[in-house]
């Protein structure tokens, strides 16, 4: 290990609080976590890191939980003798869309915290409220009814905040919370996101949210890059109540390599950092693993886990209710693009388990990739041939907003015409290759109109220029195979792997940009320079196949009337 500046990276989660520290050079020296469950699961009784109130949908984490935490995995990483005195900056990455709420004493106590005590101790009396929402919360549909409908549709709301009303996001939280705790909200002098918590705490005062995780809210005009005043004013009851939510909210920062102060006292005092060490924003979960690649404009990265998710850097805002967009973390005029699914793994098991089971093979997805792979793209084998088309959503799904069912079609395949549905079943190693060749249809569909041609000679048609591969099902071959036919990619697909640390990673990152970029250096061009794809990325597929990437373009048309024939016939039953 050198003896040059380090950058410490954090990742508050839903169930660990995972420290990472590394070098200019991006190298990774030491790492720390604390796990809720097993370090605190018996005096908070969490479960998988959090609190459920069944009768009322809310789900959400003591916050005193955080602050023992915090403690903890810092006195862990000194157990390792981590350098701390050399650390230069910090940044992290924290829950989306989760919300802490500070009493009128929090000021006074941030700016006096003692280092012989513990945080939970000094700050029993820093909170209105000892909970915060989780991600995971669903109490709050009456409120994202009223959301939905302030602006005069989903799709306006979209077109503002960036999604449309949803019951995680903030906005509809804080709402919620002010109608039933209505003494609570009034004690309450500051909110702050799970980030800007995380970022207060070393900061020793309240710090501003983030320009990527105020996306997460319901509540910042993305094209205005303010506040919503109408949405302020839903949210709080009113123009008075608009301009208090305002400054309970307080400003943004919209540059997220600034430095927001120094270090406090408490932690140079107990832990040995150099009171030099200066605070970046925390931003959140799903912006910092952009950040851990790093992710470049145009690149993609498709999450292939229980859900599957799909996320994109990308200059153009085109928002829809069915997807999220972000400002980005780092880069003015960029946005994160991205998708979730709530049928990924979960749903090609379906198809997996009603095929034979191999014989031959311990790999249990070993018949399910000889089908897919012996299928050619939507099985048009001659010119006679009808191309196939499904849906098969096992849980109802959020993109498109469907029921639970499965469904099947056939359509023209060099234009899509003539959709019809069909009414028996087709051979289960069919559906084996159509299931993939569906999830990622979906993807290409919603994402055509935000990507531009990736080669400057304009010779190949508009797609990502890379489509990075991660999680669970990125390892299996056919899925690797069937995703690079439809999404292409000029320049390929790659399976990634950067540990298990991706979040803390970008923090860190996102730190060593911060203070050590020269003027006008954007995070690309620095982190660019200094990450080592060797070790990280494996090219699993070439990309872009001509021919057969237009074979997939043809039917777009039709695979859309498929889901809006659907979509009308769940709405009128």
């Amino acid at each position: 290990m050198s003896n040059g500046p380090l950058y410490l990276g954090f990742d508050l989660s839903t169930q660990q609080l995972k420290a990472v520290v590394v070098q200019s050079d991006l190298q990774v020296v030491a790492d720390a976590k604390v796990d809720f469950d097993q370090d605190f699961g018996a005096k908070y009784g969490i479960k998988k890191g959090v609190l459920h109130n069944h009768a009322e949908g809310e789900v959400f984490a003591p916050v005193a939980l955080w602050l023992e935490s915090l403690d903890l995995v810092l006195q862990r990483l000194k157990e390792k003798n981590t350098p701390l005195n050399r650390i230069r900056g910090i940044s992290g990455s924290c829950q989306q869309h989760g919300s802490v709420y500070w009493s009128h004493q929090a000021q006074s106590l941030l700016a006096a915290l003692k280092p012989e005590k513990a945080l939970v101790e000094q700050l029993a009396d820093a909170f209105s409220h000892p909970y915060a929402p989780n991600w995971q919360d669903h109490s709050t549909q009456q409120e994202c009814d009223q959301f939905d409908v302030k602006l005069g549709s989903p799709e306006r709301l979209a077109e503002v905040t960036g999604s449309a009303a949803h019951h995680r996001f903030t906005g509809t939280q804080i709402m919620r919370l002010k109608r039933k705790l209505p003494d609570m909200y009034a004690n309450t002098s500051r909110i702050s996101l799970v980030s800007s918590f995380l970022a207060s705490l070393f900061l020793g005062a309240i710090a501003p949210m983030d320009i990527s995780d105020v996306c997460g809210m319901n509540l910042w005009d993305i094209p205005s890059n303010d506040w919503s005043n109408p949405l302020l004013e839903l949210a709080a009851g009113g123009p008075e109540g608009a301009a208090e939510l305002r400054h309970k909210l307080g400003e943004v920062e919209k540059d997220g390599g600034a430095s927001l102060g120094r270090i406090s006292s408490y932690f140079t005092a107990k832990y040995g950092f150099s009171p030099n060490c200066e605070i970046a924003p925390f931003t959140g979960d799903n912006p910092a693993t952009i950040l851990a690649l790093p992710l470049r404009p145009l690149d993609a990265i498709v999450s292939l886990g229980t859900s599957t998710t799909f996320l994109m850097i990308t200059p153009v805002y085109k928002p829809d209710p069915s997807y999220h967009f972000f400002n980005h973390p780092t880069t003015p005029g960029q946005y994160m693009f991205m998708l979730c699914y709530k049928n990924g793994s979960l749903a090609r098991e379906k198809v997996r388990d009603a095929l034979p089971k191999p014989t031959d093979s311990p790999d249990p997805w070993a018949n399910f990739n000889k089908a897919a792979l012996a299928v050619p793209p939507l099985d048009v084998r001659s010119n006679s041939d009808r191309a196939k088309l499904g849906l098969y959503f096992y849980l109802p799904e959020i993109v498109p907003n469907i029921r639970a069912g499965t469904w099947r079609y056939t359509c023209n395949p060099t234009d899509g015409s003539d959709l019809q549905e069909e009414t028996e079943e087709w051979p289960v190693e069919t559906d084996a290759r159509v299931i993939v060749e569906s999830q990622a249809l979906s993807m290409r569909l919603r994402s055509q109109n935000l990507v531009s041609k990736p080669d400057p000679s304009g010779k190949l048609p508009a797609q990502p220029r890379r489509v990075y591969l991660v999680g669970g099902g990125s390892l299996n071959p056919a899925i690797q195979s069937i995703l690079a036919d439809v999404l292409g990619g000029a320049e390929g697909v790659y399976k990634l792997d950067v540990g298990g640390n991706a979040c803390a990673l970008g923090g860190a990152y996102k730190a060593v940009w911060a203070f050590e970029r020269v003027q006008g250096e954007t995070f690309d061009e620095l982190i660019g320079k200094r990450w080592k794809e060797e070790g990280a990325i494996q090219k699993v597929a070439e990309g872009y196949r001509e021919g057969v990437f237009e074979q997939y373009g043809s039917v777009l048309g039709a695979f859309e009337e498929m889901e809006q024939r659907i979509l009308k016939v769940a709405k009128n039953t």
